[in-house]
């Protein structure tokens, strides 16, 4: 059994996101070996209450330690304000904290913040490095974004954009970091086009995953629920979902659209817009926007719906594997992240066109799964399938196992 050193910045076994994908690669991780972990010290209270009331055998191998940098280093972030900056500086202080400490361990994992364009710096504490998943939100296209929100928030995703592009060629601690790692995880295949210089070996595993879900038999209904989850950002495409079930909805008869309903899970800055657009659209009471709620209550409501449209731009999709657990037919855009989650027997893919023509297709096959019943059933069970074979969690357990296994420890 060999001692992996994991650091991760964000690891709550309350959350999702980053915070449960950083606690639940860590708690996979001390399966098979044991696990020190290092985190910041504002996780601690939540993941020594979760060990405590929870007790699992991996927990017998894993240990956390906790470190943020001084007062003076770290008074002015706030929140998510400065969290990159801080990310940087904090793993920059890594190794001479882990060096003080006087840790002894086989392989060194640096696991999160997800991104392809900070580096690790743990390269420096002399034992093999595997590093991610890594991946990246690619730029929105300009149809779906300076078309739809205007131009302030077209050229923020542009210079975000830029700035990450320029980091990854030009900052020697990023391709430093690349060439030390003996293992790069990739999050999504876009991160094979952005590597800055060539590296020892590269293996693909998405950052997101699940546990099975609690087996709840759904009730045979007559409606229709299509659901979607997330941040209500530019970059979650929420006004393509909105505009393509209405346009679905609206050639609906009358009879049926009572029985028809789109509901949006999240929160964020665009919800009033959101809200504007159904409206205008004349959704009505048939579009409903629920605020963040308990996992237990989310549940409900993915065993509730029939299909999960989620046309997100984005490089990943944590809600897009939980709705494969509960064997949800998904319509998403063919890109690096969704698209890369799901395939041809589970899910929809649409490739970006123009605008009106992507949302019509959006819309095309909403009405596809609408009418044919035995099609949603018959994708339904394809993925349950995909979940289980890529995304179940003791899966990607058991690949990180090998993964470690295969380095070549020097004593």
């Amino acid at each position: 059994m060999k001692t992996i050193l994991i650091t991760a910045y964000a690891v709550n076994p309350y959350k999702g996101s980053e915070d449960g994908s950083g606690w639940n690669f860590i708690k996979q991780a001390a399966r098979f070996n044991k696990v020190i972990a290092i985190t910041r010290q504002n996780n601690a209270p939540d993941i020594e209450r979760y060990i405590k009331e929870n007790p699992e055998k991996c927990f017998e191998n894993l240990k956390f330690k906790y470190f943020d940098l001084p007062y003076w280093m770290r008074f002015w972030k706030r929140k998510n304000r400065g969290a990159l900056l801080y990310f940087y500086l904090w793993q920059m202080a890594l190794p001479n904290f882990i060096k003080k400490e006087k840790t002894d361990f086989d392989i060194a994992h640096n696991l999160n913040f997800h991104n392809d364009w900070t580096p690790t710096f743990l390269h420096k504490l002399g034992k093999p490095l595997v590093w991610g998943p890594v991946e990246h939100h690619p730029p929105i296209p300009k149809e779906f974004i300076r078309n739809v929100y205007g131009f302030s928030p077209w050229l923020i995703d542009r210079l975000y954009d830029f700035t990450k592009n320029f980091l990854r060629r030009y900052n020697p601690a990023i391709r430093k970091a690349y060439k030390k790692a003996e293992i790069v995880i990739a999050g999504h295949s876009g991160v094979l086009n952005k590597l800055p210089v060539k590296v020892k070996r590269i293996e693909m595993m998405s950052l997101v995953g699940a546990d099975v879900p609690p087996t709840v038999s759904k009730k045979k209904k007559d409606g229709f629920t299509v659901i979607s989850i997330g941040r209500f950002v530019p970059l979650k495409g929420f006004d393509i979902t909105v505009k393509a079930f209405a346009r679905f909805y609206n050639r609906l008869p009358d009879e049926k659209r009572k029985k028809t309903t789109l509901e949006l899970v999240g929160k964020g800055a665009l919800k009033d817009y959101l809200v504007k657009l159904g409206k205008d659209s004349g959704l009505g009471e048939s579009l409903k926007i629920t605020e963040w709620m308990p996992a237990n209550e989310l549940t409900k409501k993915y065993n509730e719906a029939d299909v999960f449209l989620f046309p997100s731009h984005e490089g990943a999709g944590m809600v897009v594997v939980e709705a494969l657990s509960f064997g949800l037919p998904v319509i998403c855009f063919d890109n690096n992240g969704p698209g890369e989650i799901v395939n041809d027997k589970c899910a929809f893919k649409v490739r970006a066109g123009d605008y009106d023509s992507t949302v019509e297709t959006f819309a095309g096959y909403l009405t596809t799964l609408y009418e044919n019943r035995d099609l949603r059933k018959k994708m339904s069970n394809e993925a349950k399938k995909t979940f289980l074979e890529k995304y179940y969690w003791n899966k990607k357990g058991e690949k990180l196992r090998d993964w470690y296994n295969s380095l070549t420890i020097e004593k």
